[in-house]
């Protein structure tokens, strides 16, 4: 028979915006959090930079012994929205389930979670929704939400589009 370890892992559900504040005040309060960060780009000021963002955006870990911590007072943590579960009770996550997430950190801390590109740059594409349907242009990069950027020939020079990933498919 399998037993259980006493302290496991937990979901706090953060209020948005507020996972970092969250983790703060509950380290304060002398629990365990483990808050995973992904790189992300982002625009400031007309430039593009990487910026360390929750890897679940409104979520992070708590480690707690609900026999012996005072887990309630996690609900009522500046930042926390609530403890994920079913009924009155927290539900635990996955065993090892950290530990797998951790696994994927890199030096920096940051998990890593590149996803291959469909495409490759400078693969011919056709676009397939919106006003320019049925325009072929050629892939340049993947972008953050979803979205790709192609280059299009229009009007005697090459144009820069950003699309949603899903409005275009390879050319042929």
């Amino acid at each position: 028979m399998k037993r259980w370890p006493s302290k496991r892992w937990y979901v706090a559900h953060t209020k948005p915006g507020l996972e970092r504040m969250a983790e703060g005040q509950l380290e304060r309060q002398g629990f365990h959090v483990y808050l995973p960060l992904r790189e992300k780009k982002r625009r400031i000021a007309r430039r593009s930079v990487v910026i360390k963002a929750p890897l679940f955006p409104r979520y992070l870990f708590v480690e707690l012994d609900l026999s012996v911590d005072r887990w309630r007072s996690v609900n009522g943590t500046f930042g926390v929205a609530y403890l994920v579960g079913a009924g009155e009770r927290p539900s635990a996550a996955p065993v090892d389930v950290v530990e797998a997430i951790r696994a994927r950190e890199d030096a920096n801390g940051v998990v890593s979670i590149e996803e291959p590109s469909l495409y490759t740059p400078g693969q011919a594409v056709t676009i397939t929704q919106g006003p320019l349907a049925a325009q072929t242009g050629f892939f340049k990069c993947d972008n953050d939400n979803d979205r790709v950027t192609v280059l299009l020939g229009m009007l005697g020079r090459e144009m820069e589009l950003k699309l949603p990933g899903a409005a275009i498919r390879a050319f042929g």
